[in-house]
């Protein structure tokens, strides 16, 4: 279908660019920038790895946005700074972190609520609500994690912002967006949940995750008349 085809093409072009930025960073000798460069490479190629021994297919749309994101925080914002170049960048990220962890924490629920080997039957409330919190308990978890790199290896990933060089405000602002992100993918799920329908675009990618991984859904609803929805 085109769009997964249009998305197949983009995640292709990402990686691309990336091998062009480890070849520059190894002729230019930033050797910290060759080990994340690399790092960055070898997460891109996990959905090949979850495919292969785990048998999880990751619909290209759900791929290019993982791919997108590490691509626009670490090699766009760490290494070729970013996150100081323009103050809106972190905030963006951190928005587009809700959106996912929202979509990988509604799945995670989705998925126990749907088995037939796990024996619940949450309400679409609630699945809506653990989506969310799983989405702000990990933007937490970063946050705490960008505060101890920066006490223990003297890094800047708390950055000054609006005047406040102690990070505090920088932390909040994330939380805040993490928080928005997760909020609207919570909603858009809970639409999905009483509706079993997929109108929005959010709402077709989360179900082609569905259609690609039938066996993780089994429970109450039958994916197979809905095969024809874009991936």
């Amino acid at each position: 279908m085109p769009e997964t085809s249009m998305s197949r093409k983009l995640t292709l072009f990402l990686q691309f660019l990336l091998f062009i930025g480890l070849a520059g960073a190894i002729w230019e000798q930033q050797w910290l920038n060759v080990v994340i460069t690399t790092g960055i490479i070898i997460i891109t190629l996990f959905p090949i790895l979850l495919a292969k021994k785990f048998n999880v297919h990751v619909p290209p749309v759900f791929q290019l946005m993982a791919i997108g994101f590490i691509f626009a925080s670490i090699f766009l914002g760490e290494v070729h700074g970013y996150y100081t170049r323009f103050w809106w960048w972190d905030i963006a990220l951190h928005t587009t972190s809700g959106f996912l962890l929202g979509i990988t924490g509604f799945l995670l629920v989705y998925l126990l609520n749907e088995n037939d080997s796990i024996h619940m039957q949450m309400q679409p409330g609630f699945v809506a609500f653990f989506a969310f919190m799983f989405a702000l308990g990990m933007g937490a978890l970063w946050e705490i994690f960008e505060f101890s790199m920066d006490k223990i290896f003297g890094t800047n990933m708390q950055k000054p912002m609006f005047g406040d060089h102690s990070g505090l405000t920088d932390t909040m602002y994330d939380l805040i967006v993490d928080a928005i992100g997760a909020l609207i993918i919570s909603i858009l799920g809970y639409g999905y949940l009483k509706k079993a329908q997929a109108k929005s675009f959010l709402e077709r990618w989360i179900f082609s995750f569905i259609v690609k991984n039938p066996r993780f859904f089994n429970k109450h609803k039958n994916t197979s008349n809905k095969s024809n929805l874009p991936d």
